[in-house]
């Protein structure tokens, strides 16, 4: 995939979003090179796993509140994030790396599919999931509509809990 057409991918889901979810938000006017996103310093925030590998960057809107929103899941090498799932639908699309990704209860490798750059997957409101990084770092672009959070399958495995 393209980097314009991920763009236009961005655009349209974000676009689709508020319409699906029946609310009236209005887009700001927005425009962000690759060079200015890598310059953004991590955010944090509603959505993001806790996981000390993952680094979530908040690039449009906010998801702890009503709206759309975006976010880079910067993830490092040898990274795997226990079964979780999150309020409202997301869209994910690889824009860095090797994903790994499968959805379920509890963290299977056997359930992980290999999702490549120009990958796009759906995180559908509180369906469970999980994912994993092998030696090299990802990005992930996340698009959703707010208000959103992190529930683990297993309190247990919440890093944040730790």
């Amino acid at each position: 995939m393209t980097r314009n057409q991920t763009v236009f991918a961005l655009v349209m889901m974000m676009l689709a979003a508020p319409a699906a979810a029946g609310a009236a938000a209005q887009l700001p006017n927005y425009s962000k090179t690759p060079a200015e996103l890598a310059a953004i310093a991590p955010t944090g925030g509603a959505g993001g796993s806790g996981n000390a590998k993952v680094q979530v960057v908040t690039i449009l809107g906010d998801p702890s509140k009503p709206g759309p929103y975006s976010q880079l899941l910067k993830v490092g090498p040898h990274a795997a994030i226990a079964a979780h799932h999150h309020a409202g639908d997301r869209i994910g699309t690889v824009l860095q790396g090797t994903w790994m990704f499968g959805y379920g209860p509890s963290f299977s490798k056997e359930a992980l599919r290999t999702l490549p750059v120009g990958s796009v997957y759906t995180e559908p409101a509180d369906a469970p999931h999980f994912a994993m990084t092998g030696d090299e770092a990802v990005t992930v672009l996340i698009t959703g509509t707010g208000p959103t959070d992190t529930v683990y399958e297993n309190p247990a495995d919440d890093p944040t809990k730790k």
